[in-house]
């Protein structure tokens, strides 16, 4: 009970990091796995290890017995709690965290009263310290049990800052820094400080209060008091830790152990320090929801690093055995320290810079392995130090026949080890890069931007020499400044920087003249070459352009420079007609404002392809490889909905035979279908792990747009709560801007709430009509969502479930006298539909919200429905039994739509 327990979290831990795309709310559970599972677990341990250590009470006052009893009470509290949440069985959260409370409140009155009892001695202050955290546990588990109700997202924001900071501020990081002002300098195997316990008494009231301020300043919703609070903790750990930094002057780290604990409590100064800066900077509820890189510091810097190099000093030695024991054990968990040292902090530190996700995924899986290294090292340590332990006893204590004295311990450290690391971190930022150039601001060879080139330079135009460099920033779909004025025949130099925040830009002139694409507060210098006649830049980001996102370059000092902008020369040599963004269109709530549409009609230059005359994609007549399954899943008995939605670029089949590259919630399109009650709470983790800025918004939840609905940019993610207050059947969808490419491309799914009295019915299932724009064949090039033919309403495919006439080879099902009903979602983003199913008739129609036919008793009364017409962002469902066996096409009556793809049949049996 004492070193299991530990390990199991942890490797309970690498295993959901191994799956976590496929495990619900798996950043939660890893989280609470390593810091409520193994560090708690750890905590609860080992103070109570020091505490007798220091104080020397009579082992009766806490048996062993009593004490895994309260550990074991404390496994399953900790099990309840990482199963109630994830699942939102709030009872059994509550259960669990009871349980956990439970337990810490037990450990913390035995703790008191060995105190108590015990002699006057030094460092009883460690003690104290214990005491105060055993105190702040009960209090962030209530905070908690709170935060798994699914508060609004103000109240969320709140208890998430008071819950965290409790948590790790107080239960963990009091325990850590109460023991190392004993432990810090026996690791170092030097005297402790002659000040250590005058300098911790003094830090704790500190330590305690500014916590204390801090936890009331979060519930108050008070920023300033807030981030003043969080300096004042740094503040006071800081000055608690001088006593540590003579014993590391003295007697330098060499051991594993360690720079493991060392280089913990530095990312935990560093977390605080963060949080606090990040608190004064923004309101709570962006905090709350960019918490990613403060839990990464806290859980991988401080608890992981702590654990590790405190455990790989004190199992050997609490095992005993001897020096011998001791050294066979240690030798064992120093084996590769100087690389796992720093793998873990120098990755860590570049996954918490704005690198490409590419090079992120690569640091990251190096960070992983490093950590995962500890645990079987200490089971081989184990191993070792009960061996060498055995020879002790039965030599009585004294060495083998023949064994060599012992020598002094080989520092950890190796130059080998330094240059592998560090190289493994070159090599992966290398590959990741060349990967991706893209994303980390580099041009492919071949595609850089050439001085002088004769795409730009006016015919016969001489070069000046001189050169104009220009500051460009982009941000809201403009350039600023949209207009630039050059001297014929200078070179031109654009600095572009990005100071969106919410999404990636980039500029092109045509041709190779271009930057990569950058992401928020990335910058790149681009070489436009000689001017010689007017031009005109852009972004290429898929539907920019068309928002208006260009860049004027005027020509001065010549007959041209009175013409304005006029028609360039394209990389595919055809003239394409100039444009102009003026402000126009206001921002919608929640989002930056966007300037108008351009005038012309230019091509935008991501989309690669002609749109005119859609609809020239034609499926193959053979089933669709993965056929989306139509049928509604039942309702179940949650009342709170807890789900990720990850954003993912991903290659789908869009009809048979034709392939799309689709932006995705979750890797599908359109996204999961949410099903609930009305009164339902709904609570969505949405995370960009896509290429450029994204956002979503729920129709079935009302709210103020302008916090949960707002664009979040490559790697960022955000909390979006509603309640579900009508019924009907909602759409939800991307709503950054353009809004009509991002819903085209396949980001937009449903929210079905049932109406309290709707009637049980045989079978039930769900479509989703939308249109398909591709840019190109899909055949011989995948290609992503043609803007262009999403503008001008000419779409290639129109289909139910994300591929066009899926349904005609993979049927619906129903048999003759079953009740069926169909939810239908028109999700646009332009076409309305008009569903029907040939040979049926609908006795039951609901339609955004309201019956307008209700059955089965409709057909007494010759009322019958043939048809459900629905504008895109409209949805309902129609009922119907069918009198015979036989096939009933489903289709679109927009009858072009149907023929495009809208299509499917409902196979009916006896």
């Amino acid at each position: 009970m004492r070193d299991r327990p530990s390990l199991l979290w942890l490797i309970l831990a690498v295993l959901v990091s191994f799956v976590h795309p496929f495990v619900p709310e798996s950043r939660w559970l890893m989280v609470h796995l390593v810091l409520l599972g193994a560090v708690t677990h750890s905590v609860m341990v080992w103070s109570t290890h020091f505490t007798q250590a220091l104080l020397k009470t009579p082992e009766d006052l806490d048996p062993r017995s009593r004490q895994t009893t309260r550990l074991a009470l404390l496994m399953a509290g900790v099990a309840l709690v990482l199963v109630g949440v994830p699942t939102t069985w709030w009872h059994v959260t509550v259960t669990g965290a009871s349980l956990v409370a439970a337990a810490v409140i037990w450990h913390g009155a035995m703790l008191l009263r060995r105190l108590r009892r015990a002699l006057p001695g030094r460092f009883r202050i460690t003690i104290r310290y214990y005491l105060a955290a055993a105190t702040a546990l009960p209090v962030g588990a209530f905070f908690g049990v709170l935060l798994a109700r699914g508060p609004a997202e103000e109240a969320h924001a709140r208890l998430l800052v008071a819950h965290s900071l409790t948590m790790v501020l107080g239960w963990v990081a009091l325990t850590v820094t109460g023991t190392l002002v004993t432990l810090w300098p026996t690791m170092l195997r030097t005297r402790i400080h002659p000040q250590a316990e005058r300098y911790a008494s003094a830090a704790l009231p500190g330590l305690v209060l500014a916590l204390a301020a801090a936890v009331a300043s979060a519930l108050a919703g008070q920023r300033l008091p807030l981030g003043l609070a969080l300096f004042a903790y740094a503040a006071a750990l800081l000055a608690g830790s001088v006593p540590l930094l003579r014993p590391a002057l003295t007697a330098p780290p060499r051991q594993y152990s360690v720079w493991s604990a060392g280089a913990g409590l530095v990312w935990l100064l560093i977390a605080v320090v963060a949080l606090a800066w990040k608190v004064l900077a923004e309101p709570l509820p962006v905090v709350a929801d960019s918490y990613g890189a403060i839990a990464a510091m806290i859980v991988v810097g401080f608890a992981l690093q702590v654990v590790t190099g405190a455990l790989s000093y004190l199992i050997p030695t609490v095992i005993g055995g001897g020096s011998r024991s001791v050294r066979a054990g240690r030798e064992w968990l120093d084996r590769g320290a100087a690389a796992r040292i720093l793998l873990v902090n120098l990755g860590l530190a570049l996954c918490l810079l704005p690198i490409p996700s590419v090079v992120r995924v690569i640091v990251s899986s190096l960070v992983l392995l490093a950590l995962i290294a500890f645990i079987p090292l200490l089971l081989k340590a184990i191993r070792a130090t009960v061996a060498a332990r055995a020879v002790y006893a039965a030599t009585g204590g004294k060495p083998e026949p023949g064994a060599q004295p012992l020598g002094p311990e080989r520092p950890a450290w190796s130059s080998a080890q330094i240059v592998g690391a560090l190289g493994a971190l070159a090599l992966a930022v290398a590959g990741g890069i060349a990967a991706d150039p893209g994303s980390a601001g580099f041009v492919p060879r071949g595609e850089a931007a050439t001085a002088g080139s004769g795409q730009l330079a006016g015919g016969g135009v001489t070069p000046t020499g001189v050169t104009t460099t220009v500051k460009v920033s982009a941000k809201d779909m403009h350039y600023t400044p949209s207009r630039i004025e050059v001297p014929v025949g200078n070179r031109l130099v654009i600095e572009l920087a990005n100071t969106d925040p919410t999404t990636v830009h980039d500029l092109t002139f045509g041709g190779s003249v271009k930057t990569a694409r950058l992401r928020p507060q990335q910058s790149a210098t681009l070489d436009v070459g000689v001017i010689g006649a007017a031009t005109q830049g852009w972004c290429t980001v898929i539907g920019h352009r068309r928002m208006g996102m260009v860049l004027d370059v005027v020509v001065t000092g010549s007959a041209q420079a009175a013409g304005g902008v006029g028609a360039q020369q394209g990389s595919s040599g055809q003239a394409m007609p100039g444009t102009s963004g003026t402000s126009g269109m206001a921002g919608m709530p929640g989002m930056p404002g966007m300037p108008g549409m351009p005038g012309g009609t230019g091509a935008d230059s991501s989309a690669g392809a002609d749109a005119a005359g859609g609809g020239g994609i034609h499926a193959d007549p053979v089933p669709a490889q993965q056929p989306i399954d139509p049928v509604l899943a039942p309702l179940t008995e949650e009342k709170a909905h807890k789900l990720t939605f990850t954003v993912r670029e991903v290659e789908l089949e869009v009809a048979p035979g034709v392939r799309q590259k689709r932006w995705t919630f979750n890797g599908r399109a359109p996204g999961p279908t949410l099903h609930g009650r009305v009164g339902d709470v709904f609570e969505i983790t949405l995370v960009n792990d896509g290429s450029m800025g994204h956002s979503i918004d729920f129709h079935a939840g009302a709210l103020a747009p302008d916090r949960p609905m707002r664009t979040i940019p490559p790697g960022q993610s955000l909390t979006y709560r509603f309640t579900a207050r009508q019924a009907g059947i909602w759409m939800y969808h991307c709503s950054t801007m353009p809004m009509s490419a991002h819903i085209a491309a396949g980001m937009h799914g449903a929210v079905i709430i049932e109406p309290d009295d709707l009637p049980a019915v045989d079978r039930s299932y769900v479509l989703v009509q939308s249109e398909v724009y591709v840019a190109g064949d899909g055949r011989t090039a995948i290609s992503e969502v043609d803007a262009d033919a999403v503008s001008a309403e000419q779409p290639d495919l129109v289909v139910f479930n994300g591929i066009a006439n899926q349904y005609d080879h993979a049927q619906l099902a129903a048999k003759v006298g079953e009740r069926v009903r169909i939810w239908v979602l028109d999700a646009g983003p332009n076409r309305p539909t008009s569903f029907h199913i040939v040979g049926g008739q609908f006795d039951t129609v609901y339609a955004e919200g309201a019956y307008t036919l209700r059955g089965p008793d409709a057909a007494a009364t010759q009322g019958g429905s043939q048809a459900l017409g629905l504008q895109p962002a409209q949805g309902g469902f129609v009922e119907l039994t069918f009198p015979e066996a036989g096939h009933y096409p489903l289709v679109s009556h927009i009858m072009v739509d149907a023929e495009r793809g809208a299509h499917g049949i409902m196979r009916v049996t006896e």
